[in-house]
């Protein structure tokens, strides 16, 4: 009697260890990639212009391009040319402060195309 009180004990104990554990968890499914904004960079990287743009312009230009602090942008393309832009932002003008050693070239090129497209 005493060999199987000691047997069920084991068990019992051995089961009870064994329902605390967890199987790993599956790995996330990796999020999709967002949609390419204009702007492929030299080497074929691209630029996310939009991620730009907020990260970068967005307190004065607001999140719709409707103004504020600077200009409204949603039809700065009609106005200026893509050249245009990238001049804008890399020298700055009036009280918008110049880009040029704060975003790449490539990033001024990016945000400067996509606005350009803003008609």
């Amino acid at each position: 009697m005493r060999k199987s009180l000691v047997s069920l004990s084991l068990l019992v104990a051995l089961s009870m260890s064994a329902c605390g554990k967890t199987a790993p968890a599956p790995a996330p499914a990796p999020a999709p990639a967002p949609a390419p904004s204009p702007g492929a960079a030299a080497g074929g990287t691209t630029v996310d212009a939009q991620a730009t743009f907020k990260a970068n312009c967005i307190s004065c230009h607001g999140a719709s391009l409707e103004g504020g602090v600077g200009p409204n942008l949603q039809k700065v393309g009609a106005k200026y040319s893509k050249d245009q832009i990238a001049t804008i932002v890399g020298n700055g003008r009036g009280a918008m402060p110049t880009f040029k050693g704060r975003l790449a070239d490539n990033e001024i090129s990016a945000v400067a195309d996509w606005l350009s497209t803003k008609k």
